[in-house]
């Protein structure tokens, strides 16, 4: 007789079926299904931090002044020329073309710096005015007026260059005879504060080739603002001397008292390489920082969250971000695909946002939560 272990078959127990163990349906399984992104979580970011509401404003803040690293007019003249572009990332996104079309963009703009600039790093504007004074009476440095770019402190007009810089750059100008140079550079010690000079101080050779070179401008380019002609400079030389015999020379009508049209063609004003690519630029990245602050609709944002729309959704050397590329998902674009790189070939955001507080554009404030915050003046 077989022993049963089991009394299954004779009380009637049967085993659960199969399809009795299957899980439950998901209350959500009618829902489409969607990856994570990480475009979808900073957009969850970007909105936590938008607000309708302006930030709370606690007085203004001296971040800017208190952390430059500069102690007079020269010093800040050196920061400002070397801080105005960031480093070229290792991975920037760009081919060989693009990049050396960069760093010579950058190797040839003219060693300029706007006296607002100056004033916003220094925060002292009586002593600073002073100083600049001083240092273009000594001859260390010279201060250059670009007509038709404002003479407001939103201009662009009102620049300073060390001495030893613009010296420099004549000295090493291929475009001029070494003649031309010694005498031109004579000049500019003999002139002093003025930034206009006669066109009959130079041959015609020489006032065209200067021209040509960039360091001086026709005075008939500009359409806007009048000339002063007092301001012109009096340099009495064999030039002068035998210009004034041909004038005494003429008849009595042609002696009669010279026109504005006369005076403008007869007009130079000092300049300075590729200064017209500087000032566009220099536009360029207030308008692009102004229109970054002006998507909030109060029309401030804190200073961390406007830096990063000014550099972009770029990926970083940040270890997230390593993990990520190491993984094969998506870190950030490259920086050569954002405006800051591709319009404004790499423009640091501190130096276009001391250049814009200079100008009166914006302003900063302490916010007591979130760091210092930026609004649109």
């Amino acid at each position: 007789m077989t022993l049963r272990l089991t009394s299954a078959p004779f009380a009637g127990v049967k085993k659960r079926k199969s399809s009795a163990l299957r899980p439950r349906a998901s209350p959500f399984a009618g829902h489409a299904r969607r990856k994570p992104s990480s475009a979808a979580s900073s957009a969850l970011k970007a909105a936590e931090l938008e607000s309708d509401d302006p930030l709370p404003d606690l007085g203004g803040s001296h971040y800017i002044s208190e952390t430059a690293p500069v102690q007079n007019v020269v010093q800040a003249i050196q920061y400002i020329r070397t801080k105005m572009f960031d480093e070229l990332p290792a991975r920037a996104g760009m081919n060989s073309t693009r990049i050396a079309e960069v760093l010579n963009l950058r190797r040839s703009l003219p060693p300029l710096a706007s006296v607002a600039h100056v004033h916003m790093l220094l925060d002292a504007p009586t002593q600073v005015e002073r100083e600049i004074v001083e240092l273009v009476r000594t001859g260390q440095v010279r201060r250059l007026i670009i007509p038709g770019r404002g003479n407001d402190a939103a201009g662009l007009g009102d620049c300073l260059v060390l001495a030893e810089e613009w010296e420099g750059l004549v000295r090493g100008s291929p475009s001029l005879d070494a003649a031309v140079k010694a005498k031109f550079l004579d000049i500019l010690n003999r002139i002093g504060t003025s930034s206009a000079i006669s066109q009959s101080i130079f041959t015609p050779d020489e006032y065209r080739a200067l021209i040509r070179s960039g360091f001086l401008v026709s005075s008939s380019t500009f359409t806007q603002g009048s000339l002063s002609i007092a301001s012109l400079p009096k340099l009495p030389n064999a030039t002068t001397a035998s210009a004034s015999r041909s004038e005494s020379a003429s008849s009595d009508t042609d002696r009669g008292v010279q026109t504005d049209a006369q005076a403008r063609a007869a007009t130079l004003f000092l300049s300075l390489p590729n200064t017209g690519t500087y000032l566009r630029l220099l536009g360029s990245g207030r308008a692009h920082l102004l229109s970054l602050l002006q998507r909030s609709h109060s029309g401030e944002a804190p200073l961390s969250l406007l830096k990063d729309r000014w550099d972009g959704a770029v990926e970083t050397e940040k270890s997230f971000h390593l993990a990520k590329r190491a993984r094969g998902e998506f870190a950030g674009i490259l920086p050569g695909k954002t405006k800051k790189w591709k319009d404004l070939f790499g423009m640091s955001f501190r130096w276009v946002l001391e250049e814009a507080m200079g100008a009166g554009l914006v302003e900063i404030f302490e916010t007591g939560s979130v760091g210092p915050g930026i609004r649109c003046i």
